[in-house]
Formats: structure tokens, sequence, C-alpha cells
């Protein structure tokens, strides 16, 4: 239970960094949120609760592939923003065009030999 909550706190202080530096500097703390700093936390947690590396290098092959479809979000948000749409159609476009492409990638990366 204190491994879990350890891990909540250590996530929430990063995502409050990352919110305390985008007020000043956006760029910086768009910098510092692309970093893979989630997945390698959670590769160093999941190392550590079970240390198996066909399970380790199937998480890391998934992790990239699972990466991919959540990019274009960040090209159709800050479009849409600078068209007039407020904040939160934007987010909620850019989170339901994420939703589809993962299910796309779920549904069709098999079928090409990407294993998920």
């Amino acid at each position: 239970m204190w491994s879990f909550v350890a891990k909540a706190l250590l996530a929430g202080a990063m995502i409050a960094a990352i919110a305390e530096v985008g007020r000043r500097l956006p760029a910086m703390a768009a910098l510092i949120a692309s970093l893979p700093l989630v997945s390698i936390l959670g590769m160093i947690f999941l190392w550590h609760a079970r240390p198996d590396t066909e399970n380790m290098a199937t998480h890391a092959e998934a992790t990239f592939w699972f990466v991919l479809p959540s990019l274009p979000m960040f090209l159709l948000m800050p479009w849409m923003l600078r068209q007039g749409s407020s904040f939160w159609i934007a987010l909620a476009a850019g989170c339901a065009l994420t939703v589809a492409l993962y299910f796309i990638m779920v549904q069709f990366g098999p079928r090409v030999g990407i294993r998920i």
C-alpha cells in the first residue's frame, strides 16, 4: 500500500512541477512533459515487481507503439485553439482522436505484425 502511495505522490509531483514551470516557460514545461519520465519510472517499478526480460521487452515495445497514436493530439489541439475553439473542446477532440487511434492500433496493429 505504501509503495502505491509513494508512486502516486511521485507522479503527482511531476505533474505539479510541469504545471508550475509552464506558467512561466511553456516551452520548457513541454520539454519536461515530453520526456519519457513516466515510462522510465513505470519500467523501473515494473522491473522491481517482476524482473523478467521478456516481460520488460514486451512492455517497452508496446509503449513505443502506443505513443504513436497519441502524437496527433498534440497537433490537433493547437490547430483547434488557433481556430478559436475553446480549450475544453480542443482537449476533448484531442482525447477522442487519441482513443480512436488507439482503437485502430489495437485492431489493425497485430494484422500488420505489430506486437501489442
